[in-house]
């Protein structure tokens, strides 16, 4: 995290909802870069550097997506989407891209500054094959390939590690069906989400006190699943 306060770019065209934005993330200690187009946008997360990205996806010039992809080429800075496009196409293809959350207009300023706070705490930087990665009451460890709950170890099969280890590696992320399908069982099975909702749910059965809670595993319906917390942002 940079400085005492975060510092947030926000990428809208709309003048009214740019200052309302500014008004707010100012009013919550957070430094804001504002910018009116996704060029602009663009130039400015690459000189800045900033802590997370409020972007909106119907841009003057180039598409919130394409913004998206451009940043995602080197950083993995949080990414929150904020716009008006609410079909779950528009969804998935931000999440697909890189984007971390979603929140659609119009929007409640204590709902989004909640999603804000989650994607800065739970955003990481590249994560290294002999990271020991710890969510709540799970640790993970990446190289040595053990798990543990409550201090207690779990034995997984090699498959289970393989998606949890994909999971952990992008903490706090929204990760979506065909991108876990693509890393944990190749292109030739992304669109066969079976064997993810299996894998899944043996997941929950050995690393959660009740499976049905979403302890560390949530699901966010029609779109993928996040490794998290209890209490995180949902």
């Amino acid at each position: 995290m940079s400085g005492l306060q975060p510092k947030i770019l926000v990428i809208e065209d709309d003048p009214q909802i740019r200052k309302f934005l500014t008004i707010t993330l100012t009013s919550h200690d957070y430094t804001v870069i504002p910018a009116e187009t996704g060029r602009e946008g663009v130039r400015l997360a690459t000189s800045v550097k900033p802590d997370a990205v409020l972007l909106d996806l119907g841009l003057p010039d180039i598409d919130g997506a394409e913004v998206i992809s451009v940043l995602r080429t080197w950083s993995k800075m949080p990414i929150l989407i904020v716009s008006a496009r609410d079909h779950e196409d528009e969804k998935i293809k931000a999440f697909d891209l890189g984007a971390n959350d979603f929140v659609t207009k119009p929007f409640g300023t204590g709902e989004l500054l909640a999603r804000l706070r989650a994607a800065l705490r739970d955003a990481i930087v590249t994560i290294a094959e002999d990271t020991v990665v710890k969510v709540g009451d799970l640790c993970i460890d990446l190289s040595a390939h053990k798990v543990t709950v409550r201090d207690n170890p779990v034995k997984l099969s090699p498959k289970e590690f393989a998606l949890l280890k994909v999971l952990a590696s992008h903490a706090g992320k929204l990760l979506t069906h065909k991108y876990l399908m693509q890393k944990v069982w190749g292109d030739a099975h992304v669109e066969d989400n079976q064997y993810l909702r299996i894998y899944i749910a043996q997941l929950r059965q050995k690393l959660e006190l009740d499976p049905a809670r979403d302890q560390f595993i949530v699901n966010e319906p029609g779109i993928g699943y996040r490794l998290e917390a209890a209490g995180g942002s949902e």
